[in-house]
């Protein structure tokens, strides 16, 4: 029978969204458990936020000093002894959890399941290929544990709240290696919603000329309370940093509207995209590739049309 070991992200003491989807994906499997696994400095709290998740069994908790920041050297081999006993090892498809769940897949020698976006048997899975442009079917050995990320746009968050799972501090007896150092963390803070979770998204692009320019697009994601994003195009213009980037090589997000400002759309941007509800394109090229996946198009100058949708937004 499976048992799922959920691998939870969190940052600054609270826990990551991602976690909840990564559960959503677990439940799936139709396992005996869900176990979320919590490594951090102080656990407590973060533990206490992933009882509540829907579906979880219960919480396993790894607290250490050097598991103070989420470095992948460090947590890899403690999550390689507490995925013993355990069929599957599930990571959320982030930043996070790319730069994590390889290395447990190698400790545990085995193949790494990417971005899985449907769960078709306990160890037959859907992914993406070709920038989203195709989707195929994996099988993995049963013979061995199976170590995936999980597309996080893919899968709605499990529900909070309803649950109470007990939570169990581990230890595990594993050389941590010292090669690898936390520095510090860099990033940009905003009072906008976080790009990847927000359920609305107003994303510019090179369109949008300069950035100067990009205020335009700012102004009405603050009027709308939207997250802001980008294309790539836009990014590498230098309008907007990176972390605002939305594509195959930026960040794949799942809003209930997204609304693509000055974006021609390029494949490569609309892999990002492809799970969003409501798109929304305003461009003045009524050829652009965004219209053949938009659900509703505006075709003119973003300069004009934009100050008329916040004219009637009242």
């Amino acid at each position: 029978m499976s048992k799922i070991l959920v691998i939870a992200e969190h940052l600054g003491g609270k826990l990551n969204s991602s976690t909840a989807r990564a559960v959503s994906a677990a439940i799936a499997v139709k396992g005996e458990a869900v176990d979320v696994l919590v490594l951090a400095d102080s656990v407590d709290a973060i533990a206490a936020e992933a009882a509540k998740i829907d579906g979880v069994s219960r919480v396993l908790t790894i607290g250490r000093p050097e598991n103070a920041h989420p470095l992948a050297a460090v947590l890899a081999p403690q999550i390689a002894k507490a995925a013993d006993g355990y069929s599957h090892v599930f990571a959320p498809s982030t930043t996070f959890g790319k730069d994590l769940a390889p290395r447990v897949a190698a400790l545990l020698g085995v193949a790494q399941v990417s971005d899985v976006m449907s769960i078709e048997g306990s160890h037959t899975f859907k992914r993406p290929i070709y920038a989203g442009n195709a989707i195929i079917t994996v099988e993995a050995n049963p013979a061995h544990a199976v170590v995936a990320t999980i597309r996080t746009a893919s899968w709605p968050a499990a529900g909070s709240g309803g649950n109470n799972a007990p939570i169990t501090a581990i230890s595990v007896d594993v050389a941590l290696p010292a090669h690898t150092r936390f520095v510090e963390l860099k990033q940009g803070s905003s009072d906008r919603p976080d790009l990847q979770s927000a359920s609305k998204v107003v994303s510019g692009g090179r369109g949008v000329g300069s950035k100067e320019n990009f205020d335009i697009i700012y102004k009405f994601a603050d009027r709308i309370g939207a997250a802001v994003g980008a294309s790539r195009a836009a990014v590498d213009a230098g309008y907007c940093p990176n972390e605002m980037q939305v594509g195959q090589t930026g960040k794949i997000i799942a809003p209930e509207l997204y609304m693509a400002i000055g974006i021609s759309g390029a494949i490569q941007h609309l892999t990002g995209i492809k799970d969003a509800g409501t798109i929304v394109a305003i461009n003045k090229d009524g050829e652009a590739p965004i219209f053949e996946v938009a659900d509703f198009g505006l075709v003119g100058d973003l300069f004009k049309i934009i100050p008329e949708l916040e004219a009637a937004l009242g």
